[in-house]
């Protein structure tokens, strides 16, 4: 549906800008250079943090977000990314873009990051502690609600400038008449066939899955709470992309709360 091809567009990355293999932009605050373990205090709304994603089968990080936080509970951390917000996507190594390439290749070929800005209307995301996915709300020009969109990932990880991840490849739509369907199964096969998840992850990236499917059927948070309803606070500025945006990797924990 054409809801459903706008929403990978968006979540597949920002307007393209110059290929580099690190980030430059304003210097990070200090607070983000305490050590990975130590504990991370909660955030306050209109706080900015660092959404991130590993790269699959490595350590390095090759998805960059600048976020403001709207709520940082027991039960719940949700951001929001506003348009124009300066991030980082991964490219093939000569600059293709990852999408524009075939899908029996494009989980193989050497890869770098790309700097540029997000160019779709903005959209909140929501991460409940522990749970193996996200989901994140997309919404027309004008704030007309399009669709919830499940991110299937590893629960996030804190450290003290955000939250890291790795993506699953296998995504799930979801309409404001509560109909769904699976997003990306090609993708998620593909990357099975490049060795970069194994039967064993797959089988519980599948379980996770219907686990969210079962949440949607029975409208249970975060889809049951009035976030289509949500608007960010007008004094909100876009956040930085700081100069250190790969730096400081997160503990491969799977709680999201200290």
């Amino acid at each position: 549906m054409a809801d459903e091809s706008a929403t990978r567009a968006a979540h597949r990355g920002p307007a393209d800008g110059p290929t580099t293999p690190g980030g430059t932009a304003e210097a990070a605050c200090a607070a983000r250079h305490r050590p990975v373990g130590a504990a991370v205090p909660r955030w306050a709304p209109g706080d900015h943090i660092l959404w991130r994603y590993r790269e699959n089968g490595g350590a390095r990080i090759h998805i960059c977000r600048p976020v403001t936080v709207v709520q940082d509970t027991d039960d719940l951390l949700a951001v929001w990314m506003a348009p124009g917000t300066p991030c980082v996507k991964p490219v093939l190594a000569d600059g293709t873009p990852v999408h524009a390439e075939p899908l029996t290749s494009r989980y193989t070929k050497p890869r770098a990051v790309r700097r540029g800005r997000w160019t779709g209307a903005g959209m909140v995301k929501l991460a409940q502690p522990g749970r193996p996915w996200s989901v994140w709300l997309f919404w027309e020009p004008g704030w007309r609600f399009k669709n919830w969109y499940v991110n299937l990932e590893e629960p996030l990880a804190r450290w003290p400038g955000g939250v890291d991840s790795e993506d699953h490849f296998l995504d799930i739509s979801v309409r404001p008449d509560r109909s769904w369907r699976w997003l990306d199964e090609d993708e998620f096969a593909a990357a099975q066939r490049a060795g970069l998840m194994d039967p064993a992850k797959a089988r519980a990236v599948r379980r996770a899955g219907r686990e969210a499917v079962e949440t949607i059927l029975a409208w249970e948070k975060p889809f049951s709470d009035d976030w289509p309803e949500w608007r960010p606070d007008p004094r909100w500025t876009i956040p930085a992309l700081p100069d250190d945006w790969d730096h400081t990797p997160a503990p491969r924990s799977s709680h999201q709360s200290p």
